[in-house]
């Protein structure tokens, strides 16, 4: 009984600590904070929930996150000026135009010559102005998917710098999670102090 209460406290912490993660982070992000990309890349990140501004986004070296034909996501550079390396802002991004287009450049186009037509019929998307709205994630969960994301980047050879920032375009600060979280762990810790209450002995039979 005892390993089970210690066991119950454990799981509790663990659900305080992602619940006031997920609340602190809502709670400093009602409302995506504007940055320019020449802030971002340079490092100056106001809030993890952001609008960046006045990038070039590079879909020549996209790469797809899933490493094969099932294509979920692809990482994009945005950059602050079009010759830019090494990159220092990656935008890992689901939206559907531009996963369609890099699945038609890359997987439907059987030839060279086909490919430098598309792109030149689609050169504002390759290399063109783009604003994104993404998440910069934190906490360990997020640091463990940021050292996955960077090690793939550099498999490719793809230029990153050292201190690359990963946004998660049309990700949102979590609304009801971290509440749900605490209200668990709160949950958690009565049962655990009812658990540890000895039960009154029960008195004899009167005489």
């Amino acid at each position: 009984m005892q390993r089970f209460r210690f066991t119950l406290l454990a799981i509790c912490l663990l659900l305080a600590y992602l619940g006031w993660t997920d609340l602190s982070l809502f709670l400093r992000n009602r409302v995506p904070a504007n940055v320019s990309i020449e802030a971002l890349a340079s490092g100056k990140i106001p809030r993890e929930w952001l609008h960046v501004t006045g990038g070039f986004q590079d879909l020549d070296e996209a790469i797809s996150t899933s490493g094969s034909v099932e294509i979920e996501a692809f990482l994009v550079p945005l950059k602050a000026t079009p010759e830019e390396r090494p990159f220092h802002v990656i935008v890992e991004t689901r939206n559907p135009e531009i996963l369609s287009l890099l699945t038609t450049y890359h997987l439907t186009l059987d030839s060279p010559a086909a490919q430098a037509a598309f792109k030149k019929d689609h050169a504002g998307e390759f290399q063109g102005r783009r604003d994104v709205t993404g998440l910069i994630a934190t906490g360990l969960v997020a640091n463990g998917n940021r050292d996955k994301l960077l090690q793939l980047t550099r498999q490719v050879g793809m230029d990153v710098a050292p201190d690359v920032i990963f946004l998660s375009e049309g990700k949102t600060p979590p609304t009801w999670r971290g509440f749900l979280f605490l209200a668990l762990a709160l949950a958690g810790v009565a049962k655990f102090v009812q658990l540890g209450r000895k039960p009154k002995p029960s008195s004899g039979p009167e005489a």
